[in-house]
């Protein structure tokens, strides 16, 4: 019996053109095509002049726990089962996730089809640091755990991106004004790809009030990290003291907050000897 595999694969974010050239022979080749939305999926085939003999199915967030069984005993019994979303790779804030998880208990073959991706065509066109960045889909809709969330994202350092409703745009940006500063710099990529591509940079504030008016489309915000916080020899006397109280040796406790804080250790040493 043949080897099944389970095939994520990444489908355009707007133009079709951008579809990967073996993103069609793996639709032509599958046993199973499971799609998040069956018409939009036949709509880029049509846009790709590709026909297909395999079953497709719909795979969306209201049946992915019943049909994930489904498609894993498939992939079990030798076949090949194509997974894809209505943009992006499946299972990157869309489905996916729970059918690659059975598969992998099961021990079973898993690949993906590269492809276009929100986050990545965001932050290369952000302007904002790129060198280390964190994903972070879809803040909550409630504001209070929001608030949250944005507050634990606080001192983050690294560029952070968001994916948002254009009706809960304004809000998600003022929500991140309050937590992380009005003049955060920030983002915002909407219809990427498309004929209506933007890009919209600038504060957070001031971000917030433009989207009351131009939120549309597909969208993602990219937020500056947190800046480095300036620690000095003095100011970090106190966490040497408080290593050497716990137990620690002088030298060891300053050596540990010079790793931390990129502080001199003879430094942090001599201060904290001189304190006690």
């Amino acid at each position: 019996m043949a080897e099944g595999v389970l095939v994520l694969a990444a489908t355009p974010i707007g133009d079709p053109r951008d579809a990967a050239p073996r993103l069609a022979q793996e639709l032509r080749e599958a046993d199973v095509v499971a799609a998040e939305d069956t018409r939009r999926l036949r709509r880029l085939m049509d846009a790709l002049e590709i026909t297909t003999s395999a079953k497709i199915i719909s795979y969306h967030e209201h049946n992915e726990a019943s049909r994930s069984t489904e498609l894993v005993d498939t992939v079990a019994r030798g076949g090949r089962v194509v997974v894809v979303t209505d943009a992006g790779m499946p299972s990157v804030s869309d489905p996916g996730y729970r059918v690659v998880a059975d598969a992998v208990t099961r021990d079973l073959r898993i690949t993906c089809v590269p492809g276009p991706s929100a986050v990545l065509m965001a932050l290369a066109v952000s302007g904002l640091p790129v060198d280390r960045f964190c994903f972070e889909g879809f803040l909550s809709r409630k504001a209070g755990e929001r608030s949250r969330q944005i507050s634990d994202l606080a001192a983050e350092r690294r560029t952070m991106v968001f994916f948002e409703a254009p009706h809960r745009l304004a809000d998600m940006l003022e929500a991140l004004a309050d937590g992380l500063g009005a003049d955060r710099r920030a983002a915002v990529c909407r219809e990427l790809t498309k004929t209506y591509e933007e890009i919209k940079r600038g504060g957070l504030a001031d971000l917030a009030q433009w989207a009351v008016e131009h939120a549309r489309g597909e969208i993602t915000v990219v937020v500056e990290g947190a800046p480095a916080v300036r620690t000095t020899v003095e100011d970090a006397v106190p966490q040497v003291l408080e290593l050497v109280a716990e137990g620690d040796r002088l030298k060891d406790a300053a050596a540990a907050i010079a790793q931390e804080t990129g502080l001199s250790k003879k430094a942090l040493y001599d201060a904290a000897l001189a304190a006690r």
